[in-house]
């Protein structure tokens, strides 16, 4: 499997964190579109299959990730 470069995955989460905070989900069709555009670009370069798992397997190949970091599981 290809992997993103790990600027493209941290553009892409940020992104979509920038997109959440701002309750794109609920805002306009085009706000909503984007939001879709990227959890879905998310979910291609992770080899995911829904965004929450593109967002943790992204944040995990990113520089100074902590293989044995467990956060997630405590939400």
């Amino acid at each position: 499997m290809l992997m993103a470069h790990p600027t493209v995955l941290r553009n892409l989460v940020e992104q979509y964190e920038v997109l959440r905070l701002l309750h794109a989900d609920s805002g306009s069709e085009e706000a909503r579109q984007r939001m879709d555009d990227v959890a879905y670009t998310l979910c291609v370069s992770t080899g995911t299959g829904d965004v929450d798992s593109a967002l943790v397997a992204a944040r995990h190949r990113l520089p100074g990730a902590r293989p044995e970091d467990d956060s997630v599981l405590s939400v």
